[in-house]
């Protein structure tokens, strides 16, 4: 398994933009699909984004396609997730996840596939 560790969150207007970042430890980052959920009070997590081990492929719900883009660096051992356009119904705290994947080009979208999360980091937006 990873470590991971998010930063990036924080307080932005509606409108703003953020972008959050995910580090791995370990030597094998490469070999794991990565993915970004979020969980608001109350709710239930929710998938956000999707990158597959080499960063070809890379899969959005609806609720965020065409404001957040995941994208992955793997000689940093980091993955990103840019958030363009938020909305008061995107504060949660965000967690990134690593999942084992032997196809280059899997993306994983429900939460129990992955073997690896973070600690989560609080994002905000006010309106």
């Amino acid at each position: 398994q990873v470590q991971l560790v998010e930063s990036g969150g924080g307080l932005v207007q509606a409108g703003g933009s953020l972008r959050l970042s995910c580090a791995a430890s370990g030597r094998t980052f490469s070999s794991y699909a990565m993915g970004w959920f979020r969980q608001a009070p109350g709710k239930e997590r929710e998938f956000v984004a999707g990158i597959s081990r080499s960063g070809g492929n890379t899969y959005y719900p609806d609720s965020v396609k065409g404001r957040f883009t995941i994208s992955r660096d793997n000689a940093k051992n980091t993955v990103y997730l840019q958030m363009n356009s938020l909305k008061p119904e995107d504060t949660a705290v965000y967690y990134c996840a690593a999942a084992w994947a032997t196809m280059m080009n899997s993306i994983k979208t429900i939460s129990n596939r992955y073997d690896s999360w973070g600690q989560g980091t609080q994002v905000t937006v006010s309106s």
